[in-house]
């Protein structure tokens, strides 16, 4: 027999201080370029700049979190031939 891992999911409350979070974080960003001395154009490349890094990063996490759930699956295949054939193994069968 095989124990199935349980899928582990995040709670209401981890999602939600990760989203409040985030729009802290790119408020305060925002703010910062908005109110600094500087040329339009200055405030305007560090404002796409952010925004570029802010897409790398969910790009990043997301090719990651495939990676991980690929090998999971492969893993869990693998799992499974492997308990058929011992199953279907009969070690007292004559060859």
């Amino acid at each position: 027999m095989s124990d199935t891992p349980v899928k582990q999911q995040s709670t209401a409350a981890f999602y939600g201080q990760a989203v409040a979070s985030f729009a802290v974080a790119m408020a305060a960003t925002a703010i910062g370029i908005f109110r600094l001395n500087a040329d339009a154009w200055v405030r305007g490349f560090l404002g796409i700049a952010v925004l570029y890094l802010v897409t790398s990063a969910f790009t990043l996490a997301k090719v990651i979190r495939d990676r991980q759930e690929a090998g999971q699956i492969v893993s869990r295949v693998d799992q499974a031939r492997l308990e058929k054939l011992l199953a279907d193994h009969d070690p007292f069968e004559k060859i």
